[in-house]
């Protein structure tokens, strides 16, 4: 049988969205390394679940406001399953318990490097749900950044695994999902919408759930706790998705969710900056192994089975005409 009769042969990714995809990512890679020490910084008066949640209460009212400005049609039925996923993934699952492990002790440049492995998580994500092939240089080169970063957190960890290694570890499982979900999403429309919408849709938990905990926590205001929840609400919960789920959605999910091995390099150099935690050589050395990972995996070949990539739809609220249009909007 010729290559080109099968339904699931790969096909390459275009060049220029396949480039402005991975621009978008690395946006949101950078957008994303400030959220741990911005996390210790919120933690500095906030109690925990308070932060994890309140960030997405907090994000809701925005994108209820963007959502309503476009007039954007409400989710049709098949996607009801993946904003499901999404929500549980990127709105309660990661924030809740990346947040439980700093507040279990875990240093913002521990929780950096075990997050480190989310490239790879998402990539086997990608293959499962969106269709994606990746080559087996791909996978080399991600299982040797993988590899990498496992090994720097249990070098910090003095070999052991704690009960904050645990919480990022069930935090990698429900970011990948959530990503893989929203990319796929973002094949159907703008993953600006595609993140409003989880959030909207989580709103009926996430507000009256954090009302509870500002009644009952104490909170102290802070100006650490202000800047970092701030932060946390504003751009981890809500605009670094703009360009994270573009990003994927044009580059592939398998491809550009490995420029996400370079968030433990930036997010140790924040945390030195603004957090004072020590970098030693041994840092040094497990950021230019990663950095070296992270171009190995751009140079492999990443296809995109035919029956996985929907156009996305247009009319009133709805996407652009195609999975290699603009910017999101």
């Amino acid at each position: 049988m010729r290559l080109q009769d099968s339904a699931t042969v790969a096909s390459p990714i275009a060049g220029n969205a396949f480039g402005r995809g991975l621009w978008l990512a690395s946006l949101g890679v950078l957008i994303y390394s400030f959220t741990f020490p911005a996390t210790v910084l919120a933690l500095d008066g906030l109690d925990p679940y308070l932060v994890g949640v309140g960030r997405a209460a907090a994000a809701s009212l925005p994108a209820a406001l963007a959502l309503l400005s476009v007039r954007a049609r409400r989710p049709e039925r098949g996607q009801w399953a993946g904003f499901a996923v999404v929500v549980g993934g990127v709105i309660f699952g990661f924030p809740l318990l990346t947040t439980l492990a700093l507040d279990h002790g875990a240093s913002s440049a521990h929780a950096a490097v075990v997050i480190g492995l989310l490239p790879a998580t998402t990539a086997v994500f990608g293959v499962l749900r969106a269709g994606e092939r990746p080559s087996r240089a791909f996978w080399l080169a991600a299982a040797a950044g993988a590899a990498c970063v496992t090994g720097f957190a249990l070098v910090r960890g003095a070999g052991h695994v704690t009960a904050a290694d645990l919480l990022l570890f069930a935090a990698l499982v429900a970011a990948a999902a959530g990503y893989a979900e929203g990319a796929r999403l973002t094949r159907a429309m703008p993953g600006w919408r595609v993140i409003s919408w989880a959030l909207v849709l989580a709103a009926p938990l996430t507000v009256p759930l954090s009302g509870w905990l500002l009644a009952t926590t104490g909170p102290q205001w802070t100006g650490r706790a202000v800047l970092g929840f701030g932060y946390v609400a504003a751009f981890s919960a809500y605009l670094g998705f703009f360009a994270w789920y573009e990003g994927l959605a044009r580059a592939g999910i398998a491809r550009a969710s490995q420029v996400q091995l370079a968030q433990p390099v930036l997010t140790l150099l924040w945390s030195g900056m603004f957090l004072a935690e020590r970098i030693d050589a041994t840092t040094a050395l497990a950021a230019v192994a990663v950095l070296v990972c992270v171009a190995l995996t751009q140079r492999a070949r990443i296809g995109r089975s035919s029956a996985a990539a929907p156009e996305r739809r247009g009319g009133r609220g709805g996407g652009r005409g195609g999975a290699a249009a603009g910017p999101p909007v």
